[in-house]
């Protein structure tokens, strides 16, 4: 009976990880359903756009941008649907290995039961019992043998359980593994389906790009004119941060103008700020990244350098900034070119909306997270809803991407 418990100790082991496995595998599933869900959406919201863009003639500098985006979370989205194949695939091949393994430990299950059942049978009578007790040589070796005989009884019905456990097991499985098999189906079909788009938007990008090779000069002059306009808008941006730095130590009876002097409640609000990098929320409920931090070459004439201090994010028309963290609002200002900013002060780190055309707070209000501090400004030109974002350390710049969370 120490064995048969033994053997019992392992297949509970040999369960419980096993349960880990499925559930950790179920995780994966879930985390990549929902990123899929998301870009699904994603691409939707864009095209969106794009339809909407073409309607109102947009130059063919925003139709490239707006279709680069789609196609890159196009093919984003490939991507993610081939992991979620490749995983049901490895699921399905685990549970039919499972199966057969089951089945193999069924049988043999069966045949022991069926041995154990007949053995019994044959020496089942009331009389061959009494006569096994009977026949101890003494009253221990008597007590003994009847718990041996409670003990044989215990494990025969603890076999026909194993056998009734065992038969469920096999049949969830089954199961199991007949939606996994028409799950990753519908991702095939899915994914044919998503191809076939990605192939249409990749023939209409080479017919615009043989239209912006033809006028590439004109148009690299176009983007260097914008990118004059952002450039003022940064340095207006600068401007009210290092203000807004030398205003609140001055307030504070400060001499240093470059970083603030921080109180015990704000360096213990700028280290919370800091534990949570890379987990802070979107700063607008749903949008798409369409410029990201830094220098970089124009997104369609590559011999163009662009640059940008924070990340612009496309967002639904009416969308909703949020702030990021909470903290007090430090300024409101109109920016020229770029409606209104709102800053957000974290201790000594700083989040700024930027491109707001109403605005919901006022300088001094306390903001918790993702509380709405405006709506985010529709341009009449390019049919965009563009929100500015930016992130600094007292008046260093940081990548936004590096504290949002999967930006």
């Amino acid at each position: 009976m120490i064995g048969v418990r033994k053997f019992n100790s392992l297949i509970f082991f040999f369960a419980f990880f096993l349960s880990l496995g499925v559930t950790y595998a179920q995780a994966d599933r879930d985390e990549l359903e929902k990123r899929r869900v998301e870009l699904r959406k994603e691409i939707s919201r864009i095209n969106e756009l794009r339809i909407s863009n073409q309607k109102k003639q947009r130059s063919v500098l925003g139709q490239v941008e707006d279709l680069n985006q789609q196609i890159k979370s196009t093919e984003d989205l490939i991507k993610l649907t081939n992991q979620q194949a490749n995983l049901l695939t490895r699921e399905i091949n685990t549970n039919t290995n499972k199966i057969g393994q089951l089945r193999k430990e069924l049988e043999k299950l069966k045949e022991d039961y069926a041995h154990m059942i007949e053995k019994s049978y044959k020496s089942k009578s009331q009389q061959s019992r009494i006569m096994f007790l009977l026949s101890s040589s003494s009253f221990l070796q008597a007590y003994k043998r009847i718990q041996y005989m409670k003990q044989y009884t215990n494990y025969r019905k603890q076999q026909g359980e194993e056998i009734k456990a065992n038969t469920a097991e096999l049949q969830e499985l089954n199961s199991r593994l007949i939606k996994q098999k028409e799950q990753k189906e519908k991702l095939i079909v899915e994914n044919r389906k998503t191809r076939a788009q990605l192939e249409e938007n990749r023939k209409s990008q080479q017919a615009l790009m043989t239209t912006i090779k033809k006028r590439e000069g004109e148009f690299a002059t176009q983007i260097r004119k914008k990118q004059n306009e952002i450039d003022e808008i940064d340095r207006a941006i600068d401007r009210m941060i290092r203000e807004s730095i030398a205003r609140a130590n001055k307030e504070s009876g400060s001499s240093t103008r470059d970083v603030y002097e921080l109180t015990p409640a704000a360096k213990a609000l700028a280290a919370d700020f800091n534990n949570n990098k890379g987990k802070l929320p979107w700063p607008v409920r749903s949008g798409v990244v369409t410029m990201r931090f830094g220098k970089q070459p124009h997104p369609v004439v590559s011999s163009v350098m662009v640059n940008n201090n924070g990340v612009r994010i496309d967002t639904d028309e009416g969308g909703k900034a949020r702030a990021v963290f909470n903290g007090t609002v430090s300024e409101v200002q109109a920016v020229k070119g770029a409606n209104k900013a709102v800053m957000v002060r974290h201790g000594d780190y700083i989040s700024i909306y930027n491109n707001l055309e109403n605005v919901f707070v006022k300088k001094g209000d306390s903001v918790t997270t993702e509380q709405e501090i405006g709506e985010v400004a529709t341009s009449k030109t390019t049919g965009k809803t563009t929100l500015h974002f930016l992130l600094y350390k007292n008046n260093q710049k940081m990548d936004p991407a590096d504290w949002i969370y999967r930006m």
